[in-house]
């Protein structure tokens, strides 16, 4: 047993930690639901923007978003309740986790940027391109040593993806102007 303030934490009278005993704020537990809620509604409000294909297929492009919808609004409801009725998060104490640690802003800031770009060039640049350039991105951001390689296997992936859900399952990903020519091919697929 050290110093103060450098040994586990004592447990009050009621057997737990001091710290936990304090009381908490449950603003950043209803943020954090109220998010998850307004996700959920956002997915529900994009799938019905899905343009449905002319093909009598069963499965269309709109159950998966409508899935992940209803896991996410249900989900954050539950949360509600329970912050309501006074059930919180529990605490950190992750033996690696640094709870002193300040929050790299410019990393982060890095990655929104990343994501922004992605957004943004999306259909300038073309699904495979724009998922390297976010992949690549994310990985030089949180400290990748050799980018070059995050950005080959982002565009390996992109490239991955686009096949598999633009050719396979027929969903419409932005070519872009250097994969026009991959298009046909694709359609052959789902024919």
């Amino acid at each position: 047993m050290g110093a103060a303030g450098t040994g586990p934490a004592r447990p009050s009278a009621g057997g737990e930690p001091a710290e936990a005993s304090a009381p908490r704020s449950k603003l950043g537990e209803y943020i954090f639901a109220g998010l998850a809620l307004a996700l959920g509604i956002f997915v529900f409000v994009g799938a019905f923007a899905i343009r449905l294909p002319t093909s009598g297929t069963q499965v269309g492009p709109r159950v998966f978003p409508f899935m992940v919808g209803t896991i996410l609004v249900i989900s954050a409801a539950m949360v509600i309740v329970d912050i309501a009725r006074g059930k919180l998060g529990d605490l950190e104490q992750g033996e690696d986790v640094d709870t002193q640690a300040k929050t790299d802003w410019i990393t982060l800031a890095k990655i929104v940027a990343f994501v922004a770009a992605f957004i943004a060039l999306l259909e300038i640049i073309g699904w495979p391109f724009a998922a390297a350039l976010l992949f690549g991105g994310v990985a030089w951001s949180l400290g990748a040593k050799r980018w070059w390689v995050a950005l080959l296997i982002g565009l390996a992936l992109g490239f991955v993806v686009y096949i598999v859900f633009g050719g396979l399952l027929g969903l419409s990903l932005p070519p872009g102007p250097l994969l026009t020519w991959l298009d046909p091919l694709l359609q052959s697929l789902r024919g």
